[in-house]
């Protein structure tokens, strides 16, 4: 309420939040030191249904900082079918806890391979990925 209305005393228009499901009551931010050498800060900001490029899935958003002072956000998008896939092989289906730490074990992917996140980011999960993960994990 107090945003909106300096928003409106300033002239700029109102930031509405992300409408998220899954978005814990209590955020907790963690650490990573990523192979590149940084070390990143991210809270868990929740999940969205989505399409891209034809392919159902859902959205994974992790806010994000290497400085403390600039904040991003990385999505991590998970098609439906990369699972699947998956779980064809194996003939179980991931629950929802295992295909967020696929999903998180991914992000530090990201951070690994990146010389220095400063700006939001869209990666995808592909099944390869996914079977990369899930062997690390020992699922």
């Amino acid at each position: 309420m107090l945003r909106r209305l300096l928003a409106r005393l300033r002239g700029k228009p109102a930031v509405r939040p992300l409408q998220l499901r899954g978005r814990p009551q209590i955020r907790r931010e963690k650490a990573y030191a990523a192979d590149s050498g940084y070390v990143y800060q991210y809270t868990y900001e929740g999940y969205e249904d989505t399409a891209r490029d034809s392919l159902d899935g859902r959205d994974y958003v992790f806010r994000c900082t290497s400085d403390r002072a600039a904040h991003f956000l990385i999505v991590v998008f998970a098609p439906e079918e990369s699972f699947a896939t998956w779980e064809r092989r194996a003939e179980r289906e991931l629950n929802e806890v295992e295909r967020y730490a696929v999903v998180k074990m991914s992000l530090f992917e990201i951070f690994d391979d990146s010389a220095h996140l400063r700006e939001n980011f869209v990666g995808t999960l592909s099944e390869d990925d996914v079977d990369r993960q899930v062997e690390a994990l020992d699922l």
